[in-house]
């Protein structure tokens, strides 16, 4: 198993070469920026460095991983805080439920984002195995020694001219040789490689060894493009979901071998957006909430229309409609930008909205305001700016957010 080194940073700030224990080498940084050749998003390029922007999650580069937390408010540069509350946060999002066949399974704590992907992964196929892994049928062409299915005689007389006991066929066999078990082995493989959690490593070669072994496949968007789950293979769906999260993100050092680069990142700002939206979905329970939906706002003489989508929408008992807009950043009790203002108020005058929000992670007290009419006086239009308290107790924060959001329309 390879050994870890740990880099932990925060969302927006600089990492170095030659900065000590916490800096990069100069392998890493070219492994880095030629990663970022390839038109990620997750960081920028800055002199002897890298500078991350809103996405968070993990970055692996050999066998050093680069972790890169979020920050807003409360917990100021508590970096386990921090990781508690994304990993929360990820969980709570997410359709992975975690399931295993024994208890053990559930014990490990994932240290970083990477771990808990991991751990889902595994215990999914576990789960699978348990349960027992699907056959299919498909087509199979080859030498045998008995007669099965149709003989191929161009490719018997050119394989089999001077041995006559074979015969060259195409026949259908029903066997667990097909795509999704062939996407989960080349996962298994890879982890076991890139895998630096010791609580993971024995789990993994196990999978290895009671897993069947597959034919190697070059792994692309269009692999999982053509996959068709059905009644009897929906059972594979998570596994093959964060399957194609880890193959996809993988990009192997072709010249040197050692620092092979494997990023799971996340922007913050759409994390924050689905966690509002989950957490009001589920704890909101006498309103009606929905999430896009997009009305046309302009249209030009040529091209396409443009349109507006506010982030979430909640409807009342009443019949009253209520929009937020969800922004991860600390404005530090501070007004919020005239942009972001303005946006508001075209949803308000869109959506036939009775209030509408900005909602920001933090803890200061909620503030409203008015629009202005455009005879320069105050209308009864109202904007107000809600702040969310973090908390590493991810259902109760769920449950404060679904409070407070609910106290907000009610008032």
């Amino acid at each position: 198993m390879p050994k870890q080194t740990t880099i932990t940073t925060f969302e927006h700030q600089i990492l170095r070469t030659g900065k000590g224990e916490m800096g990069l080498t100069n392998d890493q940084l070219k492994s880095l920026q030629s990663y970022y050749g390839n038109g990620v998003p997750y960081f920028s390029l800055t002199h002897n460095g890298v500078q991350f922007n809103e996405y968070v999650g993990v970055i692996q580069v050999g066998e050093t991983l680069i972790e890169v937390l979020p920050k807003a408010d409360k917990y100021s540069n508590d970096k386990e805080a921090w990781r508690t509350l994304l990993i929360g946060m990820i969980r709570a999002i997410s359709s992975f439920e975690i399931r295993s066949t024994s208890q053990a399974a559930l014990k490990v704590k994932p240290n970083t984002i990477l771990d808990l992907y991991f751990e889902l992964f595994i215990n999914e196929i576990e789960y699978l195995q348990h349960s027992g892994l699907l056959k299919k049928y498909h087509k199979k062409e080859g030498n045998n020694t008995s007669l099965k299915g149709n003989i191929l005689f161009s490719k018997q007389i050119q394989k089999n001219i001077i041995h006559q006991e074979f015969f060259f066929t195409r026949h259908t066999t029903y066997d667990v040789i097909h795509s999704l078990h062939k996407i989960i082995f080349k996962t298994i493989v890879l982890l076991r490689r890139i895998n630096t959690n010791p609580a993971l490593n024995s789990r993994i070669s196990a999978l290895l060894l009671n897993f069947p072994v597959m034919p190697d496949i070059n792994v692309s968007e269009g692999l999982f493009n053509k996959i068709v789950l059905n009644r009897k293979s929906y059972a594979y769906k998570k596994a093959i979901e964060i399957g194609k999260m880890i193959l996809l993100q993988y990009h192997p050092d072709v010249k040197k071998g050692k620092n092979d680069v494997l990023a799971l990142m996340f922007d913050m700002n759409k994390l924050w957006e689905q966690f509002v939206y989950v957490s009001l979905k589920k704890k909101l329970k006498n309103h009606t909430i929905k999430k896009h939906i997009s009305k046309s706002f302009w249209k030009p003489d040529v091209g396409r229309k443009t349109m507006m989508e506010p982030d979430i929408i909640i409807k009342n008992d009443r019949n009253e409609f209520f929009v937020l807009d969800t922004k991860w950043k600390n404005i530090n009790n501070h007004s919020p930008s005239s942009d972001d203002l303005r946006q508001l108020y075209v949803y308000q005058h869109y959506y036939y909205a009775k209030k509408v929000a900005l909602v920001y992670p933090g803890n200061f007290e909620n503030r409203n305001g008015l629009y202005f009419d455009r005879n320069n006086t105050l209308s009864d239009k109202l904007c107000s700016i809600i702040t969310l308290e973090e908390n590493k107790n991810i259902k109760g924060w769920q449950v404060d957010i679904a409070k407070k959001i609910d106290t907000w329309t009610n008032e």
